[in-house]
């Protein structure tokens, strides 16, 4: 089939999910778990095919690292799917209701969004989890992945496919593609799919919001900072600072800068604590000058403060205030994940009011930032932009909603002629009937 031809059977497949009950979806969630577990070791040889040929290939470290799919990733995403399975229905929720005029009731109710094309890079774990959300959602889905993990890619999305249709999903309610050129062709198609979610490096989020005629959820980049205050408690500061660059360096959620008040009375040890973790630090001349000789460090003399490592390394800049910490992050950041370490409950709201990123933290390490740790059963990505979603994008982040109206021969003349009176009566939700 071609690119159209494909999409279209997709489409269908979207349209028919629209009348699917939560107990095939859930269902099709048990199958694919039983599935991927009793796959594991063909998924396993899989994904070791594809590592061989990145690594003589010279895939770099932070991707290479991502394209690992062994038993704890199977783990994670099996946890993920049971999650889910735990959550009640997201379709269908009366999101909100009002009585317009005896006998006429409006209903806001939540619905899949349609076909969902998800394209990503090296992680062949953000399949399983876009697959099992889109299920749970009851949405159709396109995936493709980079051409790094073909092999792996290739086997879950099979044993995936298979297992959803064997509990009820409709065929062709998940679309495979496997070639690069497939992603231009795709996006060409807006007539059939209706949200674009890219996952990768800044360079390619950016390639498919500049290049798609369809809506794009993502991010470009993740620029998260630490912000250490001038109360800040020296061994939480070094806990958080440690575990938001070191915990998984790689993830975008990953702090790239260090921002330190220049009251706070335990810089040395801090930037010590982290050198030891293996932390490569690059300093402005102002930190440079604060710290004891014994610290490796670069100095850092430009003014890029953007940058995104994705590796052990992390910039470091002194601040005078919190109002220049939260000008420099709303400046610099990518409005991913900041966090600030401090003891004052007003600077932390001022902070947490005044940084315009998706997710703010008060004493946490940027490293909760993540759809399974919030509590989501997992995520399609994390999105930075303000419409629709933000943050770890999970269910409600695939979900849209439309409007119902119930009447009983109500017409417009009555009103416009003034014969009737809206009563636009807000009702309890309980109290609405639930849509199906």
């Amino acid at each position: 089939m071609n690119m159209q031809e494909r999409l279209e059977h997709a489409s269908r497949a979207a349209a028919q999910l629209l009348s699917v009950g939560i107990e095939v979806k859930n269902a099709a969630l048990m199958r694919i778990a039983q599935k991927l577990e009793e796959s594991r070791e063909e998924i396993a040889r899989a994904n070791q095919r594809d590592l061989a040929q990145a690594q003589a290939s010279g895939l770099p470290a932070p991707l290479l690292k991502r394209l690992v799919f062994d038993d704890k990733k199977l783990a994670d995403v099996l946890a993920g799917i049971r999650d889910l399975l735990a959550m009640p229905d997201p379709v269908g929720r009366v999101l909100e209701a009002r009585l317009l005029d005896d006998g006429l009731v409006l209903r806001r109710v939540s619905c899949p969004i349609g076909l969902i094309a998800m394209i990503f890079e090296s992680r062949p774990d953000a399949l399983v989890q876009m697959a099992s959300l889109a299920v749970k959602s009851g949405n159709a889905i396109v995936l493709k992945g980079g051409s790094e993990a073909r092999a792996s890619n290739f086997a879950l999305a099979s044993i995936i496919a298979r297992a959803g249709e064997e509990a009820g999903l409709p065929q062709y309610w998940l679309t495979l593609l496997e070639s690069r050129e497939e992603i231009g062709e795709l996006l060409m198609y807006d007539q059939y799919v209706d949200l674009v979610v890219p996952r990768g490096s800044k360079e390619f989020v950016a390639r498919i919001k500049a290049t798609s005629r369809i809506p794009v959820l993502g991010h470009a980049d993740g620029v998260c900072h630490v912000y250490v205050h001038e109360d800040a408690d020296p061994a939480m500061a070094a806990a958080i600072a440690i575990d938001s660059k070191t915990q998984y360096p790689a993830s975008c959620n990953a702090a790239e800068v260090l921002l330190v008040n220049f009251k706070f009375g335990g810089l040395t040890p801090l930037l010590k604590f982290l050198a030891q973790a293996g932390v490569v630090l690059d300093v402005c001349p102002r930190t440079a000058r604060m710290i004891s000789p014994d610290i490796p460090f670069n100095l850092k003399s430009d003014d890029d403060w953007s940058v995104e490592y994705l590796d052990l390394r992390m910039a470091v800049k002194i601040v005078d205030s919190l109002d220049e910490a939260i000008a420099h992050i709303n400046r610099y950041g990518s409005g991913h994940t900041d966090t600030i370490v401090c003891a004052s409950p007003l600077a932390a709201r001022t902070f947490m009011q005044g940084v315009d990123s998706a997710s703010v933290y008060h004493n946490a390490s940027t490293r909760f930032a993540d759809g399974y740790r919030y509590g989501l059963g997992a995520e399609v990505g994390i999105a930075t932009g303000k419409l629709h979603a933000r943050g770890p994008v999970g269910l409600q982040g695939l979900l849209t909603y439309k409007w119902l109206l119930e009447g009983q021969g109500h017409i417009v003349a009555d009103y416009a002629s003034g014969a009737k009176r809206f009563l636009h009566k807000d009702l309890p939700l309980d109290e609405s009937p639930h849509a199906q």
